[in-house]
């Protein structure tokens, strides 16, 4: 399979990943993606019934969905997050949009450190949508944490697992930063063509905010630091980054 993998009927290319999400995803010629966020936490199910509905109002096929972004109440054990993903993926395997394990949709899901949700639910949601001129390249790229997907267990394979010492956090973030830079090539863009980049950790950042961060553009449009833990519970560092012209606030 290639890196970049075109979902035709949805007006965007994603590169592939693993059968819960796809890497990353960027609108083909003659379309945009646009961002809309939730003003309240939706249940997971809730929220696929509001975005479909939002999809509908607009004239969008359904295949229009390309990124998610949801909130947990937790961080999961490797079983835990494997019997999440599964329950997550139904929706998009009944619309269609997943096929043999093959999934274009972006996806970004971390844990709120205070105040969390009682259940998984949505965040925000991006879809495509026509333009009739010639717009920037528009993209999101799915929130990853500091280890490889889709090999082994996520304890085996976490970058300095259980360390949360200054070089230790300097690491992680060098591993996730490099792998945002990764996926971005994938699809043709760099940090300059970004509109946003979140960082989710609850760790301290500062001692490598200028020459990890900063300096190689990863804040071109500012850094959004989320207190917020990513999905597995070993992990420690997750980033996503976006480029996209029109956000909006459902209510």
């Amino acid at each position: 399979m290639s890196l970049v993998s075109k979902f035709t009927q949805g007006g965007y290319r994603f590169v592939n990943g693993v059968f819960q999400y796809s890497a990353g995803v960027g609108a083909e010629p003659g379309f945009e993606i646009i961002r809309a966020r939730f003003g309240r936490h939706v249940p997971i199910d809730e929220g696929f019934k509001r975005i479909e509905a939002h999809l509908t109002r607009l004239d969008r096929p359904i295949d229009a969905l390309c990124a998610c972004e949801l909130r947990s109440p937790h961080p999961f054990d490797d079983a835990g997050f494997l019997a999440f993903n599964q329950n997550y993926v139904e929706p998009l395997r009944r619309w269609g949009i997943v096929k043999n394990d093959v999934n274009p949709v972006a996806r970004s899901n971390v844990c709120p450190a205070v105040n969390p949700p009682s259940e998984s639910g949505f965040y925000a949601f991006s879809y495509t949508a026509p333009v009739t001129a010639s717009v920037a390249p528009t993209f999101v790229i799915a929130g990853s944490g500091e280890a490889p997907e889709g090999r082994k267990t996520y304890g085996e394979k976490a970058v300095r697992i259980g360390d949360h010492s200054p070089d230790a956090i300097r690491e992680k973030a060098q591993w996730v930063l490099r792998e945002m830079e990764r996926r971005m090539a994938a699809l043709g863009v760099t940090w300059a063509d970004s509109t946003a980049t979140h960082l989710y950790t609850l760790y301290d950042v500062h001692h490598i905010m200028a020459d990890e961060i900063v300096r190689r553009g990863a804040a071109s449009a500012g850094l959004t630091w989320q207190f917020c833990r990513p999905p597995v519970d070993v992990l420690d560092y997750e980033m996503d980054v976006r480029g996209v012209r029109t956000e909006i606030v459902l209510p």
